[in-house]
């Protein structure tokens, strides 16, 4: 049993703040339901409060810059601060400053991400894996409610590159899910029964990871 401290109601407002001007794609929810719901989910399959405060605070530096770096690591201690850096695929300013045009952007730092899965602690990648069971489910909701098929425009690759990228991730959670009676294999699983409900959903005939130069018309 996870017992919560002052520092997971710390983490909170600290998460509430940072992305006070900020809400979930195509709709009008504040962003910290997303957060809320990681953090809810690494608890769910067993997570330390280190980890639950690193779901809160996963997408800080992503959304709100990498300056939050030094004052998580100075909060929430070190970590934390490794496991918010290891599910971040790029910061606001780096994404800011970009030259590529969107799609070869997102690509370029996707494909870099799923690597780093690759290799990334068990302690992290718990994290990772809650916080694409979300945003999974999330879209799996949105494919069967009002928004439908256009749930895709909301996303910078669109249908196929989410489609994509979201199998690349399942196949390395799959890959490294270690035991049966692992709370990680668990979690992978259900990860990997939400991707394939999602392609079921949008009338995906395969499933494809993302590759390099896979985005095709």
């Amino acid at each position: 049993m996870t017992a919560l401290t002052h520092r997971y109601t710390q983490a909170i407002d600290y998460a509430r703040i940072a992305h006070a001007a900020q809400f979930r794609k195509g709709s009008k929810i504040p962003y910290i339901y997303h957060l809320l719901g990681v953090s809810s989910l690494v608890l769910e399959y067993g997570g330390t409060e280190d980890q639950a405060i690193a779901g809160l605070l996963h997408d800080v530096l992503e959304d709100c810059g990498a300056a939050h770096e030094a004052t998580i690591r100075a909060q929430f201690g070190d970590a934390v601060a490794t496991i918010v850096k290891d599910c971040t695929d790029g910061t606001a300013e780096g994404k800011a400053a970009t030259t590529e045009d969107k799609v070869t952007n997102w690509t370029r730092r996707k494909l870099k991400y799923i690597s780093h899965i690759k290799a990334e602690s068990r302690t992290s990648l718990l994290v990772t894996a809650c916080d694409k069971l979300h945003n999974a489910r999330a879209i799996l909701a949105d494919l069967h409610g009002k928004a439908g098929m256009g749930v895709f425009r909301r996303f910078t690759a669109g249908k196929l590159g989410t489609l994509q990228y979201y199998e690349a991730i399942s196949q390395v959670l799959l890959k490294r899910a270690g035991a049966k009676s692992s709370r990680l294999h668990e979690l992978a699983h259900e990860f990997d029964r939400a991707v394939g409900q999602i392609h079921k959903a949008a009338g995906a005939k395969s499933r494809v990871p993302l590759r390099k130069n896979s985005l095709v018309a």
